[in-house]
C-alpha cells in the first residue's frame, strides 16, 4: 500500500506569550533604572492570576525543567509548541508590567529592555517567531520613540497594548502612537488584560474571576466602539488594529447597534464617511482564543457569515495558559478547506507580511 501524505497549510500562532525570569532585563536596563527598580520597585497594576497555585494563568505542564517560568524558556517552547505543532510562525506578545508603570520614563526604559531582550533572547535564536513591540502607551510621545527605534528589526510585526487603558483607545491623545505604527508599516495588536485605575466593567468591579474573564469582552467593545466613532480609522486610512484574545462572538450585533445608532446621529460624528460596520470590517482583525462557540458548531460559521466572512479570523493558541487551544482540537465548525487554511495562516501570513 502507497501512503500518500497531505501537507498541512502552513500554521500560524498569533497569540504566544514569552514570560520575563527575575533579572531578564538588568543586562538591557541602565544602572540608573536598576537602581531604581531595587529602591522604589514596580508600580505597575497587580492583574489577577488563576488558578491560584498556578502563577502567570499557566499550564501546569508548561512550567519546564529548567526552572524557568512557563512561557519563558525557548527550547522547551520549541518542544512544547513549535515543533509538536509544526508552526510556521508564531507571534510573541509579552505581557511584562513594562508598559504601565506610574513613572513614564521608568516605563519607557523598562519597554525598551523588554524589546531589546526580544531580539537577543527569541527572536535572534528562532526564526519561527516574530514579537509584539512592548510600548509605554499611556505615554504615547514615548511610546512612538520606542515605535520608530524597535521597528528596525524585521522580528517585530506589530506594536502592542493591553485593552484596559486609562481612557478610550479612539482619544486623540493615542494618535501620535498609531501615526508611528502607520509609519512603520505595523498592525496594533490590542491584547487581554491592563488596567491600573478603571472597573474593568462599566458598573464597577467585579467580585469573582469568572467576572473578570468574561467581562473582559466589554473592554474590547467599548475600545471597538471608541476607535471607529473618534475618527481613528479616517485619520489613519491605512491603519489595521488586532484584537487579541477578547473573542468575536460579540461583534456583529456590535457592528449592528453601531450602524443603527450612526444612522440617527450621524451628525454628531460628520468626520465618519462611511457606516461603522465597515470601519470595522476593514481595519479590525480577531484571533480564536478564546473563541465562542455555540453548542451546534454550523452556528459559529453563522458568526463569520455577520462578521463579513473569515478574511479577518487569525488563529491563536493563548500558549502557555491554562485556557490554551490545540490547533489540531480548535474549531469544532466543519470548515471548507481554504477557510480552514485562511485561519489557521494564511490571513496571518498577509496581515503581518510573512513569507
Amino acid at each position: 500500500m502507497i501512503t500518500v501524505s497531505r501537507q498541512r497549510p502552513p500554521l500560524v500562532d498569533c497569540d504566544i506569550h514569552n514570560e520575563l525570569a527575575p533579572g531578564s532585563l538588568d543586562p538591557y536596563l541602565p544602572r540608573r533604572w536598576r537602581e531604581y527598580d531595587a529602591t522604589y520597585g514596580n508600580r505597575g497594576d497587580g492583574g489577577s492570576s488563576y488558578p491560584k497555585g498556578a502563577p502567570r494563568a499557566a499550564r501546569t505542564d508548561a512550567w519546564p525543567p529548567s526552572g524557568l517560568p512557563a512561557g519563558g524558556d525557548l527550547d522547551f517552547m520549541r518542544e512544547q509548541l513549535l515543533d509538536a505543532y509544526d508552526i510556521r510562525y508564531g507571534i510573541l506578545n509579552c505581557l511584562s508590567k513594562s508598559s504601565r508603570q506610574q513613572n513614564p520614563e521608568y516605563a519607557a526604559a523598562l519597554c525598551r529592555a523588554v524589546n531589546e531582550w526580544q531580539v537577543e533572547e527569541w527572536l535572534e535564536k528562532e526564526p519561527r517567531l516574530r514579537a509584539g513591540i512592548t510600548v509605554p502607551y499611556e505615554e504615547p510621545a514615548l511610546a512612538a520613540e520606542e515605535i520608530d527605534r524597535a521597528a528596525v528589526h524585521p522580528g517585530f510585526v506589530q506594536v502592542l497594548l493591553l485593552v484596559r487603558t486609562d481612557e478610550p483607545l479612539g482619544r486623540r491623545r493615542y494618535w501620535p502612537l498609531y501615526e508611528a505604527a502607520v509609519r512603520n508599516g505595523l498592525p496594533v495588536g490590542i491584547h487581554f488584560g491592563g488596567g491600573r485605575a478603571n472597573p474593568l466593567t462599566g458598573s464597577g468591579w467585579p467580585s469573582f474571576y469568572i467576572e473578570d474573564h468574561t467581562a473582559m469582552a466589554q473592554a474590547f467593545q467599548a475600545q471597538l466602539v471608541s476607535l471607529v466613532v473618534e475618527g481613528v480609522f479616517e485619520r489613519f486610512p491605512t491603519l489595521k488594529v488586532v484584537l487579541i484574545e477578547g473573542g468575536f462572538g460579540w461583534v456583529p450585533s456590535l457592528m449592528w447597534r453601531l450602524d443603527k445608532h450612526w444612522a440617527r446621529l450621524r451628525d454628531e460624528v460628520p468626520h465618519l464617511t462611511r457606516r461603522p460596520s465597515e470601519y470595522v470590517r476593514d481595519h479590525m482583525w480577531f484571533t480564536t482564543q478564546p473563541i465562542e462557540e455555540p453548542p451546534d458548531p454550523r452556528q459559529l460559521l453563522t458568526v463569520f457569515d455577520n462578521m463579513g466572512g473569515t478574511d479577518k479570523i487569525l488563529f491563536s493558541t493563548d500558549y502557555p495558559h491554562w485556557d490554551f487551544d490545540d490547533p489540531d482540537r480548535a474549531i469544532r465548525a466543519r470548515l471548507e478547506p481554504d477557510t480552514r487554511a485562511r485561519i489557521f495562516g494564511g490571513n496571518a501570513m498577509a496581515l503581518y507580511g510573512l513569507d
